[in-house]
């Protein structure tokens, strides 16, 4: 269980996309019995330069080491499903092996994998000094889904791919891959710690740890990289550099995320699922991007999404996420984002539907909420001097098969837009609609869009499950900003309206549409007052945070009965100085 006193800012890291590379990777043909043929490795280990020079800043001391090492696909993808039954169970994976039309399946050892943002311990790297010494010796984890690119040209254009592993302690599915004829570069952006290493000339060795060698039969052949350590001061620039400036912020902040991308450079903008990542409406200046070596070509990529979890490769704990940086809040709105890519709008009907709402037959989605995380003690601003608060982060996401269809349409001067569900059969053609609701416009500095009315509710409950208080936030603006589980059915991998300034609409909007895709979640982080629990004049005790989809049940779902979720945590200390202790959610151990 985890205990905190007052609340550290969530925030969201970037990480540097990488470049695509010419080369070809052998490839391992799968036997007829389902076992993995032996002769040659489908994976291999390639280095992008001979030679990389890497940044030491000044007023952020340390050095990344992105080496320019790209792990290759030949000519079958490497394709991995990361599942867990339960909250109570482990996370597990599946090797999905594609040979023409035949697929076939292998599970991996128990404990290959433990969470979902990566493959732990995959990639070693040693580094020795001018003399010979080692001064860096370390192995660090993959996520498959990093940036990539095509390493020959008759590879496919786009990775199918999702563009991240997701990092929400409550992730219940994952697809992870890298393309045929792809490479994906095995550098963690800031999800690896810095190194100390001074200016200087290095020679840094590359490879892939045993273990995952004779697991997927990648030939045994590191990587030798030159290292020139240089120091930069802040503020300066140069070519192939990352400036120092952060990105542009806003929306929903570090975490609606599908969970998404980690970026995909070639045919991907870099972006989501992943992207995300504090949430819409607690938003933050997102950190700079960790410094990408000159020699690369590699240039920022920011994770799409608002969430507290970023979507991206190999995640710091959360426990390391949230005491590592004190951010100042940011906006969202017009043109203000959370420096990520900006997702095309999904567009609305043009007009209001005519004729009579049916509700037809077909597949709908189904919203079903994730346990609160992310929880904190704050203390209030200026509105709320001399009080304590319980903030927290919470998702609701849809399990499918159908995606939750949204739209507003407002009447000529009319401050409330109506709001209609609408309905899709299996070819796409609309079938049906029926009133859900409405949408307001919120005019508040630092939101500034368009929220539907009537798709979460949050409350804190007594030790009896009764509630105790509630959440002023009642109104929603839909982004699909984690990868929830995407290996349900009719899981988008790739969806849009990531990002707040594209999904919401502006002041003058005469119709909007939300779209929440089937296998994410939209984060919201409640660390506002009116928004987080007002606790001050609580007991202390046991209560149970409760998240709440489709309170009013005005959304046609496949299943009401999932809508809700409990997270348990127990409040101490003395006014002023309140605590939070969140024990573990079956193995989940991260409030």
């Amino acid at each position: 269980m985890t205990t905190t006193t007052p609340r550290s800012r969530l925030w969201r890291p970037a990480v540097a996309a990488g470049a695509a590379i010419a080369v070809i990777a052998g490839v391992a043909a799968a036997a007829p019995d389902g076992k993995m043929a032996a002769p040659t490795p489908r994976l291999g280990l390639i280095a992008a330069s001979e030679s990389v020079t890497l940044d030491s800043w000044k007023d952020d001391p340390g050095v990344y080491l992105d080496l320019g090492t790209y792990l290759t696909a030949g000519g079958s993808p490497f394709e991995l499903r990361v599942t867990r039954k339960s909250y109570k169970d482990p996370v597990v994976a599946t090797q999905v092996i594609r040979r023409g039309t035949k697929t076939i399946t292998r599970a991996l050892p128990k404990g290959t994998v433990k969470d979902f943002s990566g493959l732990p311990g995959f990639m070693k790297i040693t580094v020795t000094d001018a003399a010979g010494k080692t001064v860096i010796n370390r192995t660090e984890s993959f996520c498959p889904n990093n940036a990539s690119g095509r390493i020959r040209p008759d590879a496919p254009a786009t990775s199918k791919y999702p563009e991240s592993c997701p990092v929400n302690p409550f992730t219940l599915g994952s697809v992870w891959g890298v393309e045929k004829g792809w490479a994906s570069n095995t550098y963690a952006g800031y999800y690896s710690a810095p190194v100390a290493l001074g200016v200087g000339k290095y020679t840094a060795k590359v490879s892939v740890t045993k273990r995952y060698r004779d697991l997927f039969e990648i030939a045994d052949k590191p990587q030798t990289v030159k290292v020139t350590v240089r120091e930069r001061g802040d503020g300066e620039s140069g070519a192939g550099a990352v400036g120092r400036s952060a990105p542009a912020h806003g929306s929903h902040t570090a975490g609606h995320g599908t969970g998404h991308t980690g970026g995909h450079t070639a045919g991907h903008p870099a972006g989501q699922q992943a992207g995300q990542q504090a949430g819409h409406a607690g938003h933050i200046v997102p950190r700079s991007p960790a410094p990408a070596s000159a020699t690369n070509g590699a240039g920022p990529a920011y994770n799409v999404g608002h969430g507290p979890y970023p979507p991206a490769p190999a995640a710091l704990p959360w426990a390391l996420k949230r005491e590592a940086l004190r951010a100042p809040q940011g906006r969202d709105g017009r043109g203000s984002t959370d420096g990520s890519r900006q997702a095309p709008a999904v567009q609305p009907q043009a007009k209001r539907p005519t004729g009579k709402a049916t509700v037809p037959n077909v597949p709908k989605p189904d919203l079903r909420s994730l346990p609160a995380y992310g929880i904190t003690i704050s203390e209030g601003d200026g509105s709320a001097p001399g009080r304590d608060f319980l903030a927290f982060s919470a998702n609701v996401w849809n399990a499918g098969p159908a995606q939750l269809v949204v739209d507003g349409f407002r009447a000529p001067g009319k401050e409330l837009m109506d709001a209609y569900q609408y309905f899709y059969d299996a070819s796409g053609k609309q079938v049906g609609y029926t009133p859900t609701g409405t949408m307001e416009w919120d005019p508040r500095p630092g939101h500034e869009h368009w929220h539907f009315t009537d798709f979460a509710s949050y409350r804190l409950l007594k030790a009896d499950q009764k509630e105790t208080v509630r959440s002023g936030k009642e109104a929603f603006c839909l982004a699909n900003t984690d990868a929830v589980d995407y290996t349900v059915k009719n899981a988008n991998w790739h969806p849009y309206n990531t990002d707040l300034s594209t999904a919401c609409g502006q002041e003058n909007s005469i119709s909007v549409r939300e779209v929440l895709d089937v296998g994410s979640g939209d984060t919201y982080t409640q660390d506002l007052p009116g928004q987080s629990f007002d606790i001050t004049g609580l007991a202390n005790g046991t209560y149970y945070i409760q998240v709440l989809a489709n309170p009013e049940k005005r959304l046609k779902e496949t299943d009401l009965t999932n809508n809700s979720a409990l997270r348990k945590v127990v409040l101490g200390g003395k006014p002023g100085a309140r605590t939070v202790t969140v024990p573990a959610h079956g193995l989940v151990d991260a409030n």
